[in-house]
């Protein structure tokens, strides 16, 4: 917000969390490229492209491990190719101490 505000522009950046376990590796032989792979990756992806600008949208997986410092909004159940309806999250403010 302060940097559109700032540089006058309209971005609305969505981002997407999950966690849980992922194959990392290095690809290329002359310029290489880190890259992670794997469900937690392709889930991620998905709650991002399902998110709202502005927002982080999180999976069930993820607000568990972060629902003790932080609070959430939920955002209703989203179909994932190859796998079951998941729930989704917004990552709200950390509640004050």
């Amino acid at each position: 917000r302060v940097f559109n505000r700032r540089h006058q522009l309209e971005w609305g950046i969505r981002i997407g969390m999950n966690s849980g376990p992922v194959v990392a590796g290095i690809i290329g032989t002359k310029k290489f490229s880190y890259d992670l792979w794997g469900d937690t990756v392709n889930i991620a992806s998905r709650m991002e492209s399902h998110g709202k600008p502005g927002h982080i949208q999180v999976s069930e997986v993820t607000r568990k491990l972060l629902e003790a410092k932080y609070d959430f909004q939920a955002m209703g159940v989203i179909d994932i190719k190859h796998s079951a309806p998941m729930p989704t999250y917004l990552l709200q403010r950390k509640p004050a101490k």
